[in-house]
């Protein structure tokens, strides 16, 4: 078991979208079980799903959090971890 409290996964998207053509639907926290209903539903698709399937796989072997950020903007680390609100979208068990 992993005893990791975050894995930061850094993308060229901010996150995950319920409409990726709608900035407003950005997701900033997800369950497992939701990402799992949007990756069936089609929602998640193309190269998100590798992504996202690879943080559900975290979260099952111990990781408490995943992030998915972009890694364009500068200091999204910080922003994601040391804010109330973060930019990208966590994904929790």
């Amino acid at each position: 078991m992993i005893q990791a409290e975050k894995l930061v996964f850094l993308s060229d998207v901010p996150g995950i979208f319920l409409d990726r053509k709608d900035p407003s639907t950005l997701q900033s926290h997800l369950t497992a079980a939701r990402c799992r209903e949007l990756i069936r539903d089609g929602i998640i698709d193309a190269g998100m799903v590798p992504k996202v399937e690879a943080a559900l796989e975290a979260l099952q072997a111990g990781v408490k959090k995943v992030h998915i950020i972009d890694a364009r903007i500068a200091h999204s680390v910080m922003l994601e971890i040391y804010s109330n609100e973060g930019i990208g979208t966590e994904i929790v068990l």
